[in-house]
């Protein structure tokens, strides 16, 4: 059940990364999968991914907050 959970995260993380260029809701997504997937690490005993993964989610999460919204 565990591996099912990383695969899924770790899917949505890449896929949200790839979008990110065409919004800035793309980047609180990747954010939640970095979330995820640092969930997954420690669940999963891996914990150096587990921390590399909130670290990621720290920065994506700052971009999100430091990017302006576009108004059309």
């Amino acid at each position: 059940m565990i591996t099912i959970f990383g695969v899924i995260s770790l899917t949505f993380m890449m896929i949200m990364y790839a979008l990110e260029p065409r919004g800035r809701v793309y980047v609180l997504a990747f954010a939640v999968g970095c979330a995820l997937s640092s969930t997954y690490g420690f669940l999963s005993g891996a914990w150096p991914f587990g921390a590399v993964e909130a670290i990621w989610c720290a920065i994506a999460t700052r971009r999100f907050v430091s990017t302006e919204s576009v108004v059309c």
